[in-house]
């Protein structure tokens, strides 16, 4: 008996944008297996173009509610770079202060607002506050703790605006230092709450060897600068970005697909973790022994997993920032001028999904070229090869299943959601 398969979902909405997956199985055999990107061109980049350089991290931050500091650090950095500015450490850890507080914002919010209602089966959150409450206020306690952090260093939760090129325009009160340190010792025992909830679930068990690609730098666990790594050898400069990222055009996406030495690679917290995994904080490295994660792990659905270790990371070093800065004690100080007004700058970050890489050109103060490079887009095509060698694993499943699986595994990728709520909507047509 002829089997046929045809999924057609219309639109993905956990990417920033619209999206569709089209997966065509006959007698067993995959005819055709894609996610499609179908947004229209944002338009950021032209946005700067005759720009003056102060402008860029402000409009730039806008790309997305959930990385708006990502971005905007992202931004700063290769506009600093490009004119030969030098921070200073003050800057340096209030940067990466608030930076800390974004990744633990967006972790919490995929890990349990868009993953653990799969894992806990129900249909969204929602439901999953009346069934664990517990759990919906410990993700929100998080949450809240991230946007303080937040705010307190760039001015308020989302679109910081104390940060500027070479430094703030806002400081931290020191009271304001010792409420956070207070808070974060206090959220300890949901951090523990939350690596136990993570082994309580069982995740899909899918394996496929791909390449993994993140910053590194040797004295730090990632985030903002460092050398771009891949799992598969090899080490360059962030400069070298674009014969590392490699996009190209795909008839069926209007989002680039990137590749370098395979036909995709992975970014995010996984590949963050198989390429960093020696340089997480004490407090991390248990968590990911307790959750039995290793690098080298190669089931993407584990890119959570990897998430709830940078939790425990990001507040452990959170702890340690906020302590170095309450010795040392806020002093207001004015952003390092630049050297030059023009230049050229390369600026990178491991903003929550990925690497995230900022190109400006500026000539006399103003932005003349620019180009961006967010995660999604280096994903896409390391998800299209996860979805070919899924599918015929779930052949035997009913529909609904295989549905549900696909889901599952666009959300393990934790695409841009910041204008997300729904589940996928899935229909099946077939004799």
């Amino acid at each position: 008996m002829s089997k046929r398969i045809n999924i057609d979902v219309h639109h993905i909405t956990r990417v920033e944008g619209h999206g569709n997956i089209v997966v065509d199985v006959v007698n067993g055999e995959l005819k055709q297996c894609e996610l499609q990107v179908t947004e229209t061109p944002r338009f950021f980049e032209a946005m700067l173009r005759e720009r003056p350089y102060a402008e860029a991290s402000l409009l730039t931050s806008r790309i997305c509610g959930i990385c708006a500091v990502g971005h905007a650090t992202t931004s700063l950095r290769a506009t600093e770079k490009a004119l030969g500015i030098d921070l200073s450490e003050q800057t340096q850890l209030l940067r990466r202060l608030n930076f800390m507080g974004e990744m633990l914002d967006s972790h919490i919010l995929h890990a349990y607002m868009l993953v653990a209602p799969d894992l806990l089966n129900v249909g969204s959150v929602f439901p999953l506050a009346k069934t664990a409450p517990e759990v919906v206020l410990r993700a929100l306690r998080m949450k809240k703790l991230a946007g303080d952090i937040c705010q307190a260093i760039g001015g308020r939760h989302t679109h910081p605006i104390a940060m500027t090129v070479g430094g703030f325009t806002h400081f931290p009160k020191t009271a304001d230092l010792y409420q956070l340190r207070e808070a974060i010792a206090a959220i300890q025992p949901d951090v523990v709450a939350t690596v136990e909830l993570y082994q309580s679930l069982e995740l899909p068990q899918f394996e496929r060897e791909t390449e993994y690609m993140a910053l590194r730098r040797d004295d730090m666990y990632g985030f903002i600068d460092g050398d771009i790594v891949s799992s598969d050898g090899g080490r360059w400069p962030v400069e070298a970005y674009l014969s590392v990222t490699n996009e190209v055009v795909r008839p069926h996406s209007s989002a680039k697909h990137c590749s370098n030495q395979r036909d995709s690679y992975m970014v995010g917290a996984l590949s963050r973790f198989n390429l960093n995994a020696d340089l997480l904080h004490p407090q991390a490295k248990a968590a990911a022994e307790a959750l039995g994660l290793k690098p080298r792990c190669t089931n993407p659905f584990m890119n959570t997993v990897a998430q709830v270790v940078e939790v425990a990371h990001c507040l452990a070093e959170a702890e340690e920032l906020l302590d170095k800065l309450l010795q040392t004690e806020i002093a207001w100080e004015e952003p390092a001028p630049p050297t030059r007004l023009s230049g050229e700058g390369v600026g990178a970050c491991e903003v929550p999904r990925g690497t995230l890489f900022h190109h400006y050109v500026i000539d006399n103060g103003k932005i003349t070229a620019a180009n961006c490079i967010i995660p999604t887009n280096q994903n896409v095509a390391n998800i299209e090869g996860d979805m070919r060698a899924m599918v015929p694993t779930l052949l035997d499943l009913p529909q609904p299943d295989i549905a549900h699986r696909l889901e599952m595994l666009v959300r393990a990728y934790d695409p841009c959601i910041s204008c997300s709520t729904h589940l996928l909507d899935v229909t099946f047509e077939g004799s």
